[in-house]
């Protein structure tokens, strides 16, 4: 599969979350040591996308796991859950893509990568937390007040 541009970008930076939670490291330890990219160099807006995301992972897992319901954050897929963590950054912290292009391009890596059910679950949680998003919600707060309960019981 090849691509281009941010859509590129977004392949790689899935690559290098995917690879540092898989040696439970950060990003940053990743990029320090030897990587893999099914296509290179390196794009400065994967490394961007990457870093956030891995700074950011404690808001992002809460709000993942306030909204797939009857799925706790373990019990997804690597694929999936590192994709939405690139997609949920991107959405709240990248002001000049459109939270539909986001979405768009987050759906067709779930495609690329993903089982056959991920880009329709991607899809559907993305979609969720973009209609809270444009009502004006503040979507990491809602899942950090959701997730209290949950740690308290």
């Amino acid at each position: 599969m090849h691509f281009g541009g941010r859509t590129l970008a977004r392949s790689q930076a899935l690559q290098l979350l995917f690879q540092a939670e898989a040696n439970s490291r950060s990003v940053i330890e990743v990029l320090d040591g030897d990587y893999a990219l099914s296509e290179g160099p390196l794009d400065d807006y994967a490394r961007r996308l990457a870093l956030g995301a891995d700074e950011r992972r404690p808001d992002l897992d809460a709000l993942i796991s306030a909204r797939s319901t009857g799925w706790s954050l373990s019990r997804l897929n690597s694929v999936d859950r590192n994709i939405l963590r690139l997609a949920l950054y991107e959405m709240l912290s990248v002001e000049e893509v459109d939270i539909a292009v986001s979405i768009d391009e987050c759906v067709e890596l779930a495609k690329a990568y993903g089982t056959d059910e991920s880009s329709r679950f991607v899809n559907g949680i993305l979609g969720r937390v973009a209609d809270d998003l444009e009502a004006g919600v503040d979507v990491v707060a809602a899942a950090r007040a959701a997730a209290r309960p949950a740690e308290e019981a």
